[in-house]
């Protein structure tokens, strides 16, 4: 009775901790917001991209107002839908506040509204994965992974991260994107198909690059929650019957007798219904994004200067990204071919890593939001941001992620090296392109030793369960 009340006290102790850290990130944005002096982040080129700029969303807003094509003179390439929601707010000011605070709050909601999102699915995760545990007989595992609220450290990860932080305050549209794309995470977690296929629907309206993410979504809905491999459960089924099963083979072909007898445990109802409902609101995203621009430029202008401008990398401004630097050195004639090869990279990548790591969808979804910053046309800190927050889900099964030290700081000076670089080329003409991109390369292999290194851990944790599971009943024979 002693040990429960503890247990619950110490939950509470958690939960109200939580809650004041979640206010004081709040307060922390509000502060930003109302700051004196202009911090001008929403100018800076690792904050606000072509697609997510508020200065060309309220650039386009006014074309739109003016009864001329938003799309006009190549200054917004975002969504007719985004700028009918947000455009409003970029006009109305209030006496005496600051500049666009409409939409510094709608942002910072966004960014709370996420935060629980990725709370809650952070629960969902762990609830399922002490579940498998115990289900493994691995009761001091479960135990201990009890012991961290993955899902509030995931919540206080996204919201306290500077990389967040800089794109609320900065005025990017990025939490809006990451919003939705957290949106259909929750639902799919959750097992609600109408709310995952809308926030996949809407993620990949506005950004392009959340569409990859029916893949795990799938496996969300079929499967459940991330688990170990199923093999697992069967192995430990045939070593209770106290047979080795590494060297066994009638144990192996029990094991293959009784996969046969077990039912089929991916459930294809709530994928026809995600299908189903992602068609029935892609129509209807397409049907107000055709009453939008009916009078300007029509479909062909916006599927032209959104999803085109994307695939292009028409605007070679610099960026955190590594695309801008090398199209603008490449042949015009080699330019077509390049566009494919790195395009092709993201999508070479998701066929093996959905086969690898189809028991784990929600670390999946992590890999491929991580791979889409890092290769994208037109990548900002609100991209990082994101899958950051996502990291936090597996705080337990990364405990023994190799290189966090030299990754952390290794970002943490890329984020502040890159900033003086840029200075130092466009404003004090000391220096050139090259510095800027050489941090922003920096960021590219960082990004890569964060996501490899990710997949190792994880792997090798699957590894130890496997182990523990099929030893632990031989152990206590002996």
């Amino acid at each position: 009775m002693e040990t429960k009340k503890e247990e619950k006290k110490s939950k509470i102790k958690q939960t109200s901790s939580f809650w004041v850290w979640v206010t004081a990130s709040v307060i922390f944005r509000l502060i930003l917001i109302y700051f004196p002096k202009n911090l001008n982040f929403s100018s800076r080129p690792e904050v606000a991209t072509p697609v997510t700029s508020i200065r060309r969303l309220a650039e386009g807003y006014w074309l739109k107002q003016s009864s001329m094509s938003p799309y006009a003179g190549s200054m917004y390439h975002g969504s007719p839908l985004l700028l009918s929601l947000i455009g409003p707010l970029t006009v109305n000011r209030i006496e005496g506040q600051p500049n666009h605070l409409l939409c510094s709050l709608l942002f910072l909601l966004a960014d709370v509204v996420s935060a629980m999102l990725i709370r809650a699915t952070g629960q969902t995760l762990q609830m399922s994965s002490c579940l498998s545990l115990k289900s493994l007989d691995l009761v001091e595992l479960s135990k201990s992974s009890e012991m961290l609220s993955s899902g509030d450290i995931a919540a206080l990860v996204y919201l306290w991260n500077p990389f967040t932080i800089v794109a609320c305050v900065g005025l990017s549209t990025s939490p809006i994107e990451n919003l939705v794309v957290i949106l259909s995470l929750y639902g799919a977690c959750t097992r609600l198909p109408p709310l995952a296929a809308f926030g996949w629907v809407m993620g990949t309206h506005l950004s392009l690059y959340p569409g990859v993410l029916i893949i795990p979504l799938i496996l969300l809905l079929g499967n459940g929650p991330d688990a170990p491999p199923r093999k697992l459960f069967l192995q430990r089924r045939c070593s209770k019957g106290g047979k080795n099963p590494s060297s066994d083979s009638s144990c192996q072909e029990e094991e293959l007798f009784n996969q046969s007898k077990l039912p089929i445990t991916f459930s294809w109802k709530p994928v026809i219904h995600f299908l189903f409902w992602a068609s029935i609101w892609s129509v209807y995203v397409l049907v107000l994004c055709g009453i939008s621009v009916k009078q300007n430029g029509g479909m062909l202008e916006m599927f032209k200067s959104t999803y085109g401008f994307i695939l292009t990398v028409e605007d070679l401004s610099p960026n955190i990204g590594v695309l801008w630097y090398f199209f603008a050195e490449v042949f015009e004639y080699f330019r077509n071919f390049f566009l494919i090869v790195f395009h092709m990279n993201i999508l070479v990548m998701i066929l093996p890593l959905a086969i690898r790591l189809n028991h784990r969808p929600c670390f999946l979804a992590f890999v491929y939001v991580a791979i889409s910053s890092m290769l994208k046309s037109y990548p900002s800190v609100g991209d990082s941001a994101l899958y950051l927050g996502l990291l936090g889900w597996f705080v337990f099964e990364l405990a023994d992620l190799q290189f966090s030290f030299f990754l952390f700081w290794g970002c943490v000076g890329v984020s502040l090296l890159s900033p003086v670089m840029h200075n130092l080329w466009i404003w004090r003409g000391t220096g050139n392109a090259n510095f800027y991109y050489a941090t922003a390369m920096a960021f590219a292999c960082f990004q890569i030793v964060l996501v490899v290194e990710s997949v190792s851990a994880i792997l090798n944790y699957d590894r130890k369960l496997r182990k523990l599971s099929v030893t632990k009943p031989v152990d206590g024979k002996s």
